[in-house]
């Protein structure tokens, strides 16, 4: 029997272009001689839908798209991933499921029994946990088919209080394959080839695993489909962040063809860049934008972000727009002007000092000679989106937010102002790691100016400033940040591992009381293990750590 892994990217409720694509599939399977060819979790409608789930609607046209599928099956079977009702008046409306179809008939319909709601998963708001447990049958080969979490309790913490693969193990089954929609972070593909590699050596059976690739607005999937011999090791694995499809041959309960390999993941700065690169490319095909503006000042957090938008849009699709003011250095507009070139991106220069000048102006009979502070310093900020919002306004340009998580966590920025934007491209990247992001970006050639790396980073909204005079430096801070967000350890735990106590109390105190900030930020691309956004809930108004 011979076996297609087909890892796509899908578009979320983009029934038309979701059902091409898995015809298309089932075709160059069929052409390759594939027998069955496998899709991931909730293929049919992309992942994840949320509450369009709540529309009826929605579910019918789901039925539509499986139809359509079901119909392109002659002479080859599909196992697809699609939301389907559930019968019983009692729980939730509807499973999540994957159709087993064979000559154009739906044989078998498995549901997913372990539903993650945790991080960025939010699955038991909508589905009903399968509580049966059947193995499909194909060509007189067993299958235990499982969906993405189904496999995952399987560790010294377990969430749940059973394995479906503990009920599929009694049928005696001889191949594993699991459906998914797993999603990226820089250090999840070791867990995820654990995890797998873990199951298919407990239960002696060799593994089939499908990821979907691509992003879904803020959530980015990163391929790497897998497969394992029954003891575990590895065989072969699909692209990461690309589509791809490979069709591998079983026979009397082996993968045949295929010697075991050391698996050999990216380093985490390769990863994260693929990932954002994917994941501003998607946000704006799958809006159907095409142009990308943003303020470039000089620094390396914007300039990052413009390479990364160079590299995803094409140069000629993004527009840098420098803005200096009063207290801009001449070499912050050189080092701007200098990646522009280096890109080969558009950019224009506008000025914000005359409309800086004149709120103060209208502002000065209320503010009565009181003395400058934050609030002139945020005016500068606020113009400054004015600009760039004008410009997406006339011409069509999508706003980027090059706000990085250092500053996002800690408040350090100017809501409504240099916060603003339509996606946040570095809202989940440290800033010592926005330093190794621009290292990699250089790593052929010099694209961003050596001195927007090696200056010290400051706003630029009062003279001299330098974020190190509200900041610890960037290397205590994200250590520390790291402890409190991804980690999720107490200020006692942080201090303990010999953290200024006086530091950890000021930090943390900054976090939590800038939750309302983070509240009205654009969606920020995740590629750490902990975003802010869906992933990170807190409350605005609690006390606790404030």
């Amino acid at each position: 029997m011979k076996i297609a892994l087909a890892q796509l990217n899908y578009h979320i409720g983009n029934f038309e272009s979701n059902t091409e694509k898995i015809i298309k599939a089932i075709t160059d399977a069929k052409s390759q001689g594939a027998d069955l060819v496998v899709f991931a979790e909730l293929a049919i409608c992309g992942y994840p839908p949320r509450d369009f789930l709540e529309f009826s609607e929605f579910t019918e046209l789901c039925d539509n798209a499986v139809k359509k599928v079901a119909e392109a099956c002659k002479g080859i079977a599909c196992i697809l991933g699609a939301p389907t009702r559930n019968p019983n008046i009692k729980g939730k409306d509807l499973f999540n499921s994957a159709y087993f179809i064979e000559n154009s008939e739906v044989r078998t319909i498995v549901n997913k029994a372990l539903l993650p709601t945790y991080d960025v998963f939010d699955e038991y708001r909508y589905f009903e946990p399968n509580r049966s447990f059947e193995c499909i049958e194909f060509q007189g080969v067993k299958i235990a088919l499982t969906i993405c979490e189904d496999l995952w309790n399987i560790n010294d913490n377990p969430l749940y209080i059973s394995s479906p693969m503990d009920e599929l193990i009694k049928e005696e089954p001889e191949l594993m394959i699991n459906i998914a929609a797993s999603p990226f972070s820089y250090n999840h593909d070791d867990n995820r080839y654990k995890v797998l590699s873990d199951n298919s050596e407990k239960y002696q059976l060799p593994l089939m695993y499908v990821n979907q690739v691509g992003s879904q607005t803020e959530i980015i999937f990163d391929g790497g489909s897998f497969v394992f011999n029954e003891k575990g090791e590895m065989l072969d694995h699909l692209k990461f962040f690309q589509e791809d499809l490979k069709v591998y041959e079983f026979e009397a309960g082996t993968i045949r063809g295929l010697e075991p390999g050391d698996y050999k993941p990216m380093e985490d700065v390769e990863q994260i860049y693929k990932g954002l690169v994917l994941g501003i490319r998607d946000y704006f095909s799958k809006s159907g934008f095409s142009k990308a503006v943003l303020g470039l000042s000089g620094g390396i957090d914007s300039a990052v972000v413009c390479a990364l938008a160079a590299e995803a849009l094409g140069a000629e699709n993004v527009m840098a727009v420098l803005m200096p003011s009063q207290y801009s250095t001449d070499h912050s507009v050189k080092d701007a002007l200098d990646l522009a070139e280096n890109l080969g991106c558009k950019h224009e220069i506008i000025a914000i000092k005359e409309a800086a000048d004149a709120f103060d102006r209208m502002l000065e009979p209320v503010f009565k000679g009181l003395p400058f502070n934050v609030a002139e310093e945020n005016i500068q900020a606020r113009s400054r989106a004015v600009i760039v919002m004008a410009f997406s306004n006339k011409f069509g340009y999508i706003l980027l937010n090059t706000s990085n998580k250092s500053e996002c966590a800690v408040g350090y920025g100017t809501l409504y102002g240099d916060m603003a934007g339509a996606i946040s491209v570095l809202g989940d990247v440290y800033k010592t790691q926005v330093y190794q992001l621009a290292n990699y970006i250089n790593r052929d050639r010099e694209i961003i100016p050596v001195n927007s790396i090696v200056k010290p980073p400051s706003a630029e909204l009062r003279p001299g400033q330098k974020d190190s005079d509200s900041l610890p430096d960037y290397d205590t801070l994200d250590a520390l940040l790291y402890q409190y967000i991804e980690l999720r350890k107490s200020s006692r735990e942080i201090i303990e591992q010999g953290f200024d106590e006086e530091v950890v109390r000021k930090v943390l105190k900054m976090v939590n009381i800038a939750e309302f900030k983070r509240y009205q930020t654009p969606p920020i691309l995740r590629v750490s293990p902990k975003a802010f956004g869906m992933g990170r809930r807190m409350p605005i108004v609690g006390k606790y750590l404030s």
